[in-house]
């Protein structure tokens, strides 16, 4: 009896003092923890300790592991400056193959592609050879091409001769079927493809409301603002399965112009009412659609935005169509060689604003001269911190996600199968009664 009284008046308290005393040890190790919650050299010795007593003592789980890197992130913060700024464009080449100017843009400015115009492509050999060169020389870069062209089908066509030629997108809106649309960009897709092209500025998405339009027509799918959204989705939709980056354009509608912007400055007179009704609709639905890649057209709107082209407004760029519409992916201008910028602005300041305004990627598809104009103001501006570097790493995120998505790589293509591609052709024009 004596025994146990000893026992429950001396051990027990005891055994309760050395609890508390764990308790308190325990504690310290858990106030450590918290304090380096955003980084301190103490982090991996109280986390091993934590980590241990969990291991050895109880039944908790291991501390997860850290989030694998963002691949895009990672490649972002591994390009010099030049790099970056390269990333921003995609340029024109003069002739079929190869030159010295082509290969210093490559080489020596980093571009992030190029575009192809119907005088850089003769046939089908031709083609291929000059795709796959430009690759190749493209390989001591540290990320690989956009190979693009204007392939509409109609009369904006840059494929070889050997293709048998699609129809206008008018012609596809006019047979009421989107699987038609969708047909349409699957065979462009695979044209495009087969050469190792990756992204196509195509579909159009202007609602043909003007007759008279002198640049859009028969370009357009419909005068309907529905059909044109059905029709111009499912085209992006074939594109895409193929591989081939789709690039929806002219925002935020060319349908009502009476000038060609190859030439002039076209000037919409529309409030935000009307565009939200007609010119906008088609975007709209891209957009919540996931479309990757928007081209904004040099239209001046006053309405919008009185002493800016749509192609380098903030009004129209930033606050319509990212802020209010949710376009988050990559926006390039139309050719910033256009008469409607060229015969208004310098292509220096057209360049720079264009970025300033929410853009990513600016096209220039013709002139050597101007395209090493556009890319040394960027370079100043950075420099000189007119475009800060978190702008320029903004814009720039944004390209290598998309070709990061796609998969991008400078692979040598094989060539298109051109005798299946035109017998595929000829099945879709007869299904759809386009002959």
């Amino acid at each position: 009896m004596r025994e146990r009284v000893l026992f429950r008046y001396v051990c027990i308290p005891l055994f309760a003092a050395v609890l508390i005393v764990a308790g308190c040890s325990s504690g310290s190790g858990g106030s450590n923890s918290g304090h380096n919650d955003h980084g301190g050299n103490t982090s991996s010795e109280t986390d091993g300790n934590l980590t241990g007593k969990q291991n050895g003592e109880g039944n908790h789980q291991p501390s997860p592991s850290p989030e694998p890197a963002d691949p895009v992130q990672v490649k972002l913060d591994s390009l010099s400056t030049s790099e970056k700024i390269g990333q921003l464009f995609i340029v024109g080449m003069d002739g079929t193959t190869s030159n010295d100017s082509i290969r210093e843009l490559l080489q020596q400015q980093h571009v992030g592609g190029v575009i192809f115009y119907k005088n850089n492509i003769e046939n089908t050999k031709q083609a291929l050879s000059l795709f796959n060169q430009l690759k190749q020389e493209n390989k001591d870069n540290p990320v690989p091409l956009f190979l693009s062209v204007d392939e509409e089908g109609g009369r904006v066509s840059r494929m070889p001769v050997e293709y048998t030629r699609l129809p206008a997108a008018a012609k596809i809106g006019a047979v009421g079927d989107a699987k038609a649309a969708e047909e349409l960009g699957d065979i462009i897709g695979t044209e495009l493809a087969g050469f190792g092209l990756n992204l196509d500025f195509a579909p159009v998405l202007d609602v043909n409301s003007n007759p008279d339009n002198p640049v859009i027509g028969d370009r357009s799918y419909s005068s309907s603002a529905q059909a044109v959204t059905e029709m111009g989705l499912a085209e992006m939709k074939g594109l895409s399965g193929r591989g081939v980056i789709p690039v929806v354009k002219h925002f935020p509608g060319h349908g009502d112009t009476s000038v060609d912007s190859h030439l002039g400055l076209p000037v919409v007179e529309h409030d935000m009412e009307r565009l939200r009704k007609l010119e906008l609709v088609p975007f709209q639905a891209a957009i919540e659609a996931d479309a990757d890649v928007v081209m904004v057209a040099h239209l001046l709107i006053p309405h919008l935005d009185p002493d800016h082209p749509a192609s380098f407004s903030k009004a129209v760029i930033q606050e319509l169509l990212r802020d209010e519409l949710g376009f988050d992916g990559v926006v390039i201008s139309d050719d910033m060689t256009m008469g409607a910028i060229s015969e208004h602005y310098t292509i220096e300041d057209a360049a720079v604003q264009f970025v300033l305004a929410g853009g990513n990627i600016l096209l220039i598809g013709h002139e050597f001269e101007k395209e090493k104009a556009a890319i040394q103001a960027i370079t100043a501006a950075v420099e000189q911190g007119t475009i800060p570097m978190d702008v320029l790493n903004d814009r720039v995120y944004k390209v290598l996600e998309l070709k990061e998505k796609y998969k991008l790589t400078d692979d040598l293509a094989k060539g298109p199968d051109i005798k299946q591609i035109n017998k595929r052709i000829q099945q879709f024009l007869t299904e759809y009664k386009l002959k």
